[in-house]
C-alpha cells in the first residue's frame, strides 16, 4: 500500500496520506537508512568546507606573506577576518534557513565560498585576499547553524545524536586535511581545494530530500509527503511520523513570528539558556586558544621539537571524534559532555601544572611531559563531548518556529566566544601561562554543574518529545 502511495503522490494524485493502515516503526525500516546516510554525507561537505576554511591560514602564512609582500598584521588581519564574516553569517543563518530551505541555504553557503576561495586565488594584494577570506567566513557562518539541523530534522531519532557528530567530525578532517595538504602544495593551489567540498555538496543537493519539517512548516504537503517517504523508505508506513510532525508544525503556524527579543520570554528561556551556555562554555573552556597556538605551547613547554606534539594533537581528534558519535547515541548527550569536561579540566591541569613547575624550577625534566599529555588529554575530552554534543543538542531544543531567531543567536554567541578565546590566548599566556590554564580548568567545572542542573537528556527523544520535556 505504501508504495502505491507513494507513486500517487508522485503522479500528482489527491490521495490522502494518512490512510488507516498499521503503523510500523519507520525508523527500523533497512530502506530508510540510505537515503538519511546519503543526505547527511551531502550536508556535511558543508562541514568539511568548514574545517578547510579555518585551517587554511595556518600552512599558508609564509609564504602569503612573502609572495605578497604582506606584514604580519596585514595577515592578522587576513586570518581573523573570516571570524567576523562567520558572524554575519551566524545573524543571517536562521532567517536564510527558514525563507529559502535547508538546502537552498546549503547552496546559497557554497556559492559564498567558492566565491570566497576564487578571490583568494587571484588576488595579487590585501584587499582582495581579505574579501575572500570574508566571503568564505560568511558562508561558513551558514553553514555552522544548517547542517547540524538538517541532519536533526531528517534523521531518525535513535540515529540522530550520531549523525550530527559527524558535522564536527568532517570540521576536523577538513582542518587536518588543509594543514598537512598545505605543506606540500601552494597557498594558490590549497585555495583551490578548499572549492571541491562545495562542489561535492552542489551537486550532491539534487540527490537529496529537503527537510520533511522545514516542507511541513511552510505548507508544501505533497513534497512533505514524498521527502519523509524517501527518507523513511518506499515500503515504510510513516503515517504516525507524519501526522506527529503535521501535528506539531500545525500548532506551531497559530504562534506569532518570533524575533530575537522574544526568545528571552519566559516560553523560550529555558531552550535559551541550554543553547546559549553550552556555546559559552564549549568556547571558554579555551578550544581555540589552545588548538591555534598548541605548537606555541609545546615550545613555550620546552618540548625540543614541537611539530611531533602538533602532529599528535592533529592525529588524536578524528579518531576520538569518530568514537564520540558512536557514543552519543549509546551512554546520551549529558553522561558524554561531563564526561568530556572532567577530560579538559584534567588536561587544563595537567599542562597549567607543567608551566607551575617550570616556573619554579622543579622537576624540569617532567615539564615537557606534562605539557604534551595535559593537551593530548585536553583535545580527545573535547573531541569525545564538548566539541559534538552542544551543537548537536543546539538542534534539538528549539521548536522548529523559532530555530531561526534562536539558532542564529546561539551560533552568533558561538564565534563570539572563539574569537574572544582565540584574541586573548596570547596576552593571558604573557601574563601567566598557569593561570591560563587553570582558568580553562574552573570553565570546566562549571560546565560539568551546568550540564547536571540544567541540560535535559534528549538522547532518543523525538524533537516533539524533547520539546514537552523542556516545556514541562
Amino acid at each position: 500500500m505504501a508504495i502505491d502511495e507513494c507513486k500517487d503522490i508522485e503522479n500528482g494524485l489527491e490521495k490522502p496520506f494518512l490512510e488507516n493502515a498499521k503503523i510500523v516503526d519507520c525508523e527500523n525500516e533497512d530502506g530508510s537508512i540510505w537515503m538519511v546516510l546519503l543526505s547527511t554525507c551531502v550536508a556535511v561537505c558543508g562541514s568539511f568546507e568548514f574545517g578547510s576554511c579555518v585551517g587554511y591560514s595556518a600552512p599558508t602564512q609564509s609564504e602569503i606573506m612573502n609572495d605578497l609582500n604582506v606584514t604580519l598584521a596585514q595577515y592578522s588581519m587576513f586570518g581573523s577576518i573570516i571570524t567576523i564574516g562567520a558572524m554575519i553569517g551566524a545573524i543571517t543563518s536562521g532567517r536564510i534557513a527558514d525563507f529559502i530551505g535547508r538546502k537552498g541555504a546549503m547552496r546559497m553557503s557554497a556559492i559564498f565560498c567558492i566565491t570566497g576561495w576564487l578571490a583568494v586565488y587571484f588576488s595579487m594584494g590585501t584587499l582582495v585576499l581579505d574579501m575572500g577570506r570574508f566571503l568564505t567566513g560568511y558562508g561558513i557562518g551558514i553553514f555552522s547553524y544548517v547542517v547540524p539541523v538538517y541532519i536533526a530534522e531528517i534523521a531518525p531519532k535513535n540515529l540522530r545524536g550520531g549523525l550530527t557528530t559527524i558535522n564536527q567530525l568532517m570540521i576536523v578532517c577538513g582542518s587536518s586535511v588543509a594543514y598537512l595538504v598545505g605543506t606540500v602544495i601552494t597557498w594558490r593551489n590549497l585555495a583551490l581545494t578548499g572549492i571541491l567540498p562545495c562542489t561535492f555538496l552542489l551537486v550532491g543537493l539534487f540527490f537529496i530530500p529537503e527537510s520533511p519539517r522545514w516542507l511541513a512548516k511552510v505548507g508544501l504537503e505533497k513534497e512533505f509527503e514524498v521527502a519523509l517517504r524517501k527518507l523513511r523508505g518506499k515500503d515504510a508506513d510513516v503515517s504516525r511520523e507524519a501526522a506527529q510532525i503535521q501535528a506539531y508544525v500545525d500548532t506551531l503556524q497559530s504562534l506569532s513570528k518570533t524575533r530575537i527579543l522574544d526568545l528571552f520570554g519566559s516560553k523560550y528561556i529555558r531552550s535559551l539558556i541550554i543553547g546559549v551556555g553550552l556555546m559559552v562554555f564549549q568556547q571558554f573552556v579555551g578550544i581555540n586558544g589552545i588548538g591555534f597556538y598548541a605548537s606555541q605551547t609545546f615550545e613555550s613547554a620546552g618540548l625540543s621539537n614541537s611539530s611531533i606534539g602538533t602532529i599528535a594533537y592533529a592525529v588524536v581528534q578524528v579518531p576520538i571524534t569518530i568514537v564520540g558519535a558512536f557514543l552519543m547515541d549509546r551512554s546520551g548527550r549529558r553522561p558524554l559532555l561531563m564526561v568530556s569536561a572532567t577530560g579538559t579540566f584534567l588536561g587544563c591541569f595537567l599542562t597549567g601544572a607543567s608551566f607551575y613547575l617550570k616556573g619554579n624550577d622543579i622537576l624540569l625534566e617532567w615539564v615537557p611531559i606534562l605539557a604534551v599529555s595535559g593537551v593530548l588529554v585536553y583535545i580527545s575530552a573535547f573531541s569525545i563531548g564538548m566539541g559534538a554534543v552542544p551543537w548537536v543538542i543546539m538542534s534539538e531544543i528549539f521548536p522548529i518556529h523559532v530555530k531561526s531567531a534562536a539558532g542564529s543567536l546561539v551560533v552568533l554567541v558561538n564565534w563570539l566566544g572563539a574569537w574572544a578565546v582565540s584574541y586573548t590566548f596570547g596576552f593571558l599566556m604573557a601574563w601567566t601561562s598557569t593561570g591560563t590554564f587553570m582558568l580553562y580548568a574552573g570553565f570546566s567545572v562549571l560546565t560539568i554543574l551546568f550540564v547536571a542542573k540544567v541540560v535535559p537528556e534528549t538522547k532518543g527523544k523525538t524533537l516533539e518529545e524533547i520539546q514537552a520535556i523542556i516545556n514541562s
